[in-house]
């Protein structure tokens, strides 16, 4: 009888070990780590961080967030694809990840990533030192007269702020320089200094210039007007054909599981939503756009195609 019961115990315990006594892994159950893959202080980061602040409000766990700049982002990218598929590691994934890798800056690109969410949109601006140009038109025309004069500073060779100096310069027949520099603020430092004659970032990244007065945005590259600066035109209502935007959504490494996805997706969704998040953007004047997986998926493809053929015309396509 004593030998039976021992039996049966051992039984109980592979049952409960092995079999049905197994219960699925609480998700999330431990800290979330969002890789931000540039540098802190920027929009990029101020999202990030606006984010996490109410994480374990809405997951039940903390949201950290940490910068790993470098490469032109690939760096804090590349070690987001080299974590595990759980859900633990994500990052704000950047517009560029759509083309870079026709370029060869990134050895990858959205395809390698589970994309879950859009979190935020921006759209470029044509931005001069105050008391240089008064209009766009002014500027083309200065442009026209003066081909190759022109020096536009953006933050980076075939990124998006470059790749909209391009396509303005495309829609208007100008001949510009193209100026890179090491991100927006180095960039509009040095239109500042007047090293150089204007730059197209965006709107929300010379605000505080342009409210003190010390630069002068002609026109936005948006669909619509800035709701920080309303009385500043767009391109298109300028007759000028270029709608240019920046985009910041929410991802992790290929492969997280489809239930983790939508746990993710309803948390952060939840974290946008709360009044310190929209009011912290809208202060900066960061657009606020929330886009499920599917339609921030056709955003990311619509992009890319738009943008194809001016990375084609300034020859940045690498050759196979």
């Amino acid at each position: 009888m004593k030998r039976v019961f021992v039996i049966l115990v051992i039984l109980l315990i592979g049952f409960i070990v092995w079999g049905g006594g197994k219960t699925e892994e609480k998700f999330p159950s431990k800290t979330i780590k969002l890789i931000v893959p540039w540098a802190a202080g920027g929009g990029t980061d101020t999202i990030a961080r606006a984010l996490a602040r109410s994480g374990e409000k809405h997951l039940g766990v903390q949201v950290i967030v940490e910068n790993k700049p470098g490469g032109s982002g690939a760096v804090g990218l590349g070690e987001v694809l080299q974590a595990p598929a759980d859900g633990y590691t994500l990052a704000i994934l950047p517009v560029e990840l759509g083309f870079l890798d026709k370029t060869g800056v990134y050895p990858f690109s959205f395809k390698n990533f589970t994309m879950i969410m859009n979190l935020n949109t921006d759209p470029a601006a044509l931005t001069v030192k105050t008391g240089t140009f008064k209009s766009v038109q002014e500027f083309i025309a200065y442009g026209k007269a003066n081909p190759g004069k022109l020096k536009v500073g953006h933050s980076g060779t075939g990124l998006l702020w470059h790749l909209a100096a391009a396509t303005f310069a495309r829609e208007t027949g100008l001949e510009l320089v193209y100026v890179p520099f090491d991100g927006a603020a180095p960039a509009i430092a040095a239109l500042l200094g007047s090293q150089i004659d204007a730059v197209t970032v965006s709107g929300a990244e010379v605000s505080a210039q342009v409210r003190s007065g010390d630069l002068t945005m002609l026109a936005c590259m948006g669909d619509k007007r800035l709701a920080i600066f309303p009385n500043i035109p767009t391109m298109k209502e300028l007759g000028i054909n270029v709608n240019i935007n920046t985009f910041r959504g929410l991802g992790g490494p290929a492969g997280i599981p489809d239930d983790r996805v939508k746990i993710l997706h309803d948390g952060f969704k939840k974290m946008m939503e709360e009044p310190e998040f929209v009011n912290t953007l809208n202060k900066m004047g960061l657009g606020i756009d929330y886009r499920n997986t599917e339609d921030y998926k056709k955003l990311a493809i619509d992009t890319a195609n738009a943008l194809a053929p001016v990375i084609e015309s300034l020859g940045l396509v690498r050759k196979k």
